[in-house]
């Protein structure tokens, strides 16, 4: 599956969830803790409800395991960009880390979490791009400028709201800006023919 596709198909499930965010907002202020601090061991029974409906099921704790979440998206991203140099479909990065695709199934990956962890790839492939000129590896600068252009390509199918994955997704014209000047650099010095020839197409 192309990147384009990959986030084509993205856009409806992202439009979904940004629905059900509005549909069920979460009360403002933090969530009751479900068991007492008064005490080291929990009472006896069976555990107390979250007090969460089958829609907000796991999002009202979503913020305490989001930043990892994001991370291991963005390991899973990395490794598989590195072995096939492609972009990662979430449900291939599910698959890896043992969770669920769909909310209604319990413990999920929600699309802006993989498309955080997408954006963290994209910043890391900018500096993977410097770190290749000092290894030697000319070539690799241009195959990473080829793909973080189609993930911007991929990012402007998607109609983000001006909310933290927005803010993200603004820093990603500076990885791309990034790699282009490694890419030119590489082209007018001459170190790498396959670099200077794409230079001259575009």
């Amino acid at each position: 599956m192309s990147v384009s596709e990959i986030f084509v198909e993205l856009q409806g499930f992202l439009a979904a969830e940004q629905d059900i965010r509005e549909a069920s907002p979460l009360p403002p202020g933090p969530l009751p803790l479900p068991l007492p601090l008064s005490g080291w061991a929990a009472p006896p029974g069976p555990p107390p409800s979250l007090g969460l409906g089958r829609r907000g099921r796991l999002r009202g704790f979503h913020e305490h395991w989001r930043f990892v979440l994001q991370r291991l998206v963005f390991l899973a991203a990395f490794v598989v960009y590195l072995e096939t140099e492609t972009l990662v479909t979430r449900e291939a990065v599910t698959e890896i880390l043992g969770i669920e695709p769909d909310r209604e199934k319990g413990f999920h990956l929600d699309v802006e979490d993989y498309l955080s962890g997408v954006l963290i790839l994209a910043s890391e492939l900018s500096r993977l791009s410097v770190n290749s000129v000092t290894a030697g590896d000319y070539a690799r600068p241009l195959h990473i400028s080829t793909f973080i252009n189609e993930l911007d390509s991929g990012f402007r199918l998607l109609n983000l709201k001006n909310d933290s994955l927005r803010k993200r997704y603004d820093g990603l014209k500076y990885d791309v800006k990034k790699v282009e000047e490694v890419v030119y650099d590489l082209s007018i010095r001459g170190f790498n023919k396959e670099t200077a020839a794409a230079c001259v197409e575009k």
